[in-house]
């Protein structure tokens, strides 16, 4: 998943976040979001409480693990630039269409360095990345993603995308809330506290509003049992996203 990896490193918050620390609130029952994570459930549940964020949290997770997540979800990126391309796509209006290709070119341009960047901290190259292989969790969730769009309208590739950039935000606040969570030395933080920034958490506030504003316009109500469909299956897949390092197995 996207995410700056300088974020929340200069908010100034020492050791530790306070939930109520957090600036910037986001309201995740909001509307046709909160709906869907509401009625999604366990799906939701699993992937917002995977065993591997818990690991991420206390410091624990094996750091072979957490590197072939990150090659993973550089592979992911590219794919997730490509959805939001044919968001583009599919939108009608001009303005809709034009904030679409900004989010992608933001994508290709600012969160894929930062990515590059972040992993050469890891030991981790370009090179090595670009020509790893997709893991089947990779290519089955982004294969629907795209599948999603390229049959429905942005709306179905809408509430595709949701799990990603929404369940982020949710997890980070969960591990700041957890006392198990370790800051002080943790080689995690830097990623933990990157969903944390106020910017991050801005664009998810604005994210849920604008999923609403499009379920409107799109007869979500209508459609909701094929939605929260999507919705569910697109959690479900994004849990399965964190077995690439959960199940990790070092071949060394």
């Amino acid at each position: 998943m996207i995410g700056d990896y300088r974020g929340g490193l200069g908010d100034g918050l020492g050791f530790g976040w306070d939930a109520m620390q957090i600036a910037t609130e986001i309201d995740f029952n909001f509307g046709l979001f909160g709906r869907l994570r509401r009625d999604a459930g366990a799906a939701w549940r699993d992937y917002i409480r995977h065993p591997f964020l818990a690991a991420l949290g206390n410091g624990t997770l094996a750091q072979p693990k957490f590197r072939n997540f990150l090659i993973q979800d550089y592979l992911f990126l590219i794919q997730y630039a490509r959805a939001y391309m044919l968001a583009a796509y599919k939108h009608e209006d001009l303005g809709d269409m034009r904030e679409a290709m900004r989010t992608a070119s933001m994508l290709l341009d600012v969160e894929m360095p930062l990515h590059v960047s972040y992993c050469a901290g890891w030991g981790i190259g370009e090179p090595q990345m670009a020509a790893a292989p997709a893991s089947l969790e990779l290519l089955a969730y982004t294969r629907f993603v795209l599948e999603r769009g390229a049959a429905g309208d942005v709306l179905d590739l809408t509430v595709a995308l949701a799990p990603c950039i929404m369940g982020y935000a949710e997890i980070a606040e969960i591990l700041a809330a957890d006392p198990t969570t370790i800051w002080e030395g943790n080689p995690y933080r830097p990623w933990i506290e990157a969903y944390l920034g106020s910017e991050y958490r801005e664009s998810v506030g604005k994210a849920i509003v604008m999923l609403d504003e499009l379920g409107a316009k799109r007869g979500a109500e209508a459609r909701y049992p094929a939605l929260l469909r999507d919705f569910t299956t697109a959690s479900r897949m994004e849990a399965c996203f964190w077995d690439t390092g959960w199940r990790y197995e070092s071949e060394s």
